[in-house]
């Protein structure tokens, strides 16, 4: 039996073929198993594992190497500080997406008590997050899968924000006629034959929430005709996107004659989340 220490280097080293954040995928999988945080690891690095927890610590890290996402082997991700519970039924929160949160706080901070939708809320990262940081804001969270509503539901009571209204809907086709103040979405836009679906995590996420058709628009298209009906006047669409698809973002969003077009850059400063306000008329 190895100590943790020993344990660490030598999962470490295994796990250096699938990952790039070996060490940290060996310190996650261990904490897990421990119900212990990081600190523990490196204060107690001469203590053993009793055998069901050493067992168990290499089951997960068989999944691992096989090239399991950690998020979806311990059951749970960060995002902006608090833990979302994630299953391969919805996407992996990515801290890009603390863009878009970033964006809605700096758009609401002067109407704490505006409307909002997040379409394809999936684990409810962006709803939850934007709920949580004002508590009267109106949040509605629209998915098509019931698995991801349900896992947003209980993300939502997790992060104690029970005001959420959850829905069920092709994006906004089955939604009643309202008026919101953001309409916010982190649609598929990958195209179907993009190369990287085939490395990494994506290969474990679900397709749906992924992959578009129409060089990866058609979903960002189909938001932007549907959102002109439910944007209060003076209201904005903000969009995640990939960073080669601005341009085309762009003009979709100018051909709907959306008006005060910009971009917003992510962490690697590319250009990841583009925003407008509603059109005067259509």
């Amino acid at each position: 039996m190895q100590n943790i220490q020993e344990l660490l280097s030598d999962a470490t080293h295994n796990l250096q073929e699938v990952s790039d954040s070996a060490e940290l995928d060996a310190e996650v999988l261990l904490c897990h198993v421990l119900k212990k945080n990081r600190s523990y690891l490196r204060t107690w690095p001469e203590r053993y594992l009793d055998n069901k927890q050493y067992k168990q610590f290499h089951s997960l890290l068989s999944q691992r190497l096989q090239g399991q996402p950690i998020a979806y082997i311990v059951g749970q991700r960060e995002f902006w500080s608090r833990n979302f519970q994630v299953t391969d039924a919805v996407l992996i929160p990515r801290p890009d997406t603390e863009t878009i949160i970033e964006l809605c706080l700096h758009l609401i901070q002067d109407k704490p008590n505006a409307k909002l939708i997040d379409l394809g809320t999936g684990s409810g990262i962006i709803a939850i997050t934007l709920a949580a940081e004002f508590p009267k804001l109106q949040v509605t969270a629209v998915d098509n899968s019931t698995k991801a509503l349900n896992i947003a539901q209980k993300n939502a009571k997790l992060n104690k924000t029970p005001h959420i209204k959850f829905l069920q809907s092709n994006w906004l086709q089955q939604i009643p006629q309202s008026h919101f103040d953001l309409i916010v979405s982190n649609p598929p836009y990958i195209c179907p034959d993009d190369p990287h679906l085939t490395q990494g995590d994506v290969r474990f996420e679900p397709s749906n929430a992924l992959i578009s058709e129409q060089q990866g628009l058609q979903d960002i298209i189909q938001i932007c005709a549907q959102s002109r009906h439910y944007l209060n006047h003076g209201g904005h669409l903000i969009l995640e996107h990939g960073y080669q698809q601005k341009i085309q973002v762009h003009s979709i969003l100018q051909e709907y004659g959306y008006q005060n077009i910009h971009c917003q850059q992510d962490l690697a400063n590319q250009p990841r989340v583009s925003y407008a306000q509603q059109p005067t008329s259509f």
